[in-house]
């Protein structure tokens, strides 16, 4: 037996580690495809892609794993199946879970390697990651200055030129507005020529031009423009610098970005979930204390008779209290006073209690997607050990290996497991299923499916065989040949 769980564990972990980088390579080009507009002409350099690359290739390790123990487990037995070793196996007089029992030990390694990965690994690769992909984002694209258009990514000022020669830095019929003061297009100008480069490792932007004019037209005492105020400059050689400051990528403190439920442990999503339910109770009591405050009189006691004879009587609800507000309303002025005033109250009543309750709601809500990201890191380890199942117990059943149908079947259970997942997140943190049954409905169906399967692969069931579906067929046809007949034959004797 020893020899059969080498030979098991062997063809098993050669195709996990396979397919586990090619799922990481395929997430990872999907990240790429999805953020590649924003990569394009920002000159961000090899360090900062290498760091984007490592930290979302963690990321997506927690859902690669279950893709890749399915085909890694479809693909060993699969090629165990098609080289009759699992056959010879079996008649040996060795079980189909006694063989499956070493991959299984190994995918429940894998399992337990996921939880850890997901609550210690997964969260720094988050807030890392994301935080970098952020500050990506958010910084310009490097200095590209078109012809005919105004270009004005540099603070304060637009720029146009007519014509760029192919060297990059020449230029013919430049125009320069100066923006810097907000007071519209008062400082302009304009030159027949010019070269445009950068210094001090692209910390500045010089354009130098010759043969142009500076237009200047500055404000008088009144705050309006006088043509006396009006300035023309003259030159035949001229420089103007420019800050790139603002080009540059510049890093965000990543503890702006540590509030997001990804970037938290099991241990601080408990936390939220505990401060969120004490904050929604505080908030439910200091309602309830505002209320009699500012209503006390919709609150207020008054002794109630408990004998016989004030039972016997038609009680008069309120008390004396009431009496005396009654009192009050003698005249139709006053009636129509109170009136006014106990509905304003009422609407002031309903208006804060609404508020409140949108308010209870959102927290709740917040306390639910810690629940649901806490949930997520065991049933992302647990989908491990139901696709080792489901992929082992098809493998044996279906004897194919390779990359053919056993990448169908796995990217069908995957696609059924992440709509079940998306399905199930959407109805719990809308709080319309409970937290549990939302996270958990993809590994509890996923996990018949394995059960099923295994069943069926013990009793060497030919699910996948199309000769099995051929003799059912022809079972319905003669049924449904000899049906008829009958049915002739009794209308027949009628």
């Amino acid at each position: 037996m020893k020899k059969i769980d080498i030979l098991v564990i062997r063809s098993f972990i050669g195709p996990f580690i396979l397919t586990t980088c090619v799922v990481v390579f395929i997430f990872l080009m999907r990240f790429l495809m999805l953020y590649f507009n924003d990569f394009v002409g920002k000159d961000l350099g090899y360090d900062v892609f290498g760091k984007l690359f490592v930290y979302f290739s963690l990321i997506t390790v927690p859902i690669a794993l279950p893709l890749s123990v399915l085909l890694a487990s479809l693909m060993c037995f699969g090629n165990l199946g098609e080289y009759t070793e699992l056959t010879a196996i079996k008649s040996a007089g060795v079980p189909i879970s006694r063989v499956l029992l070493p991959a299984m030990i190994f995918a429940m390694c894998v399992s337990i390697f996921s939880l850890w990965f997901n609550n210690t690994v997964n969260p720094w690769a988050n807030l890392k990651g994301y935080s970098l992909l952020y500050d990506v984002k958010t910084t310009k694209v490097t200095l590209n200055v078109k012809e005919g258009i105004f270009y004005k990514e540099i603070p304060g000022y637009s720029i146009k030129v007519l014509k760029k020669f192919p060297d990059g830095k020449t230029l013919k019929g430049v125009t320069i507005y100066n923006h810097a003061s907000n007071n519209g297009n008062v400082n302009v100008t304009l030159a027949d020529s010019g070269r445009m480069y950068t210094m001090y490792d692209n910390t500045y932007l010089v354009f130098e031009l010759f043969n142009g004019t500076n237009y200047v037209d500055y404000k008088g005492n009144d705050g309006n423009y006088n043509e006396t105020q009006f300035v023309k400059n003259s030159f035949k050689q001229n420089k103007m610098v420019f800050s790139l400051e603002s080009f540059g990528m510049r890093r965000t403190d990543e503890s702006q970005f540590k509030y997001h439920e990804y970037m938290k442990n099991i241990t601080q999503l408990n936390n939220q979930a505990d401060s969120v339910a004490i904050d929604v109770e505080k908030t439910l009591k200091s309602q309830v204390i505002t209320a009699t405050q500012l209503y006390n009189f919709q609150f207020k006691k008054y002794p109630v008779d408990t004998s016989k004879q004030a039972r016997e009587k038609k009680p008069i609800v309120g008390g004396k209290w009431v009496k005396e507000k009654l009192k009050l309303g003698d005249n139709s002025y006053r009636l129509d006073e109170t009136f006014e005033t106990s509905i304003s109250q009422a609407k002031n009543i309903r208006d804060q209690f609404s508020t409140t309750v949108d308010i209870v709601k959102s927290k709740k809500r917040d306390g639910i997607k810690a629940q649901v990201e806490k949930w997520h890191k065991f049933t992302m380890a647990f989908a491990c050990f139901v696709m080792f199942l489901i992929g082992s117990s098809l493998g044996s059943i279906i004897k194919k290996g390779g990359f053919g149908m056993p990448v169908l079947l796995s990217i069908t259970f995957f696609i059924l497991m992440y709509v079940l997942m998306q399905l199930g997140d959407k109805y719990a943190k809308e709080d319309i299923w409970p937290v549990l049954l939302g996270v958990w409905m993809p590994d509890i169906v996923l996990l018949f499916f394995g059960i099923y399967f295994l069943i069926k692969a013990t009793n060497d069931a030919r699910l996948f065989e199309s000769d099995i579906y051929d003799v059912y067929f022809d079972r319905l046809k003669t049924y449904w040949k000899n049906r008829k007949f009958l049915k002739q034959k009794v209308s027949a004797n009628a």
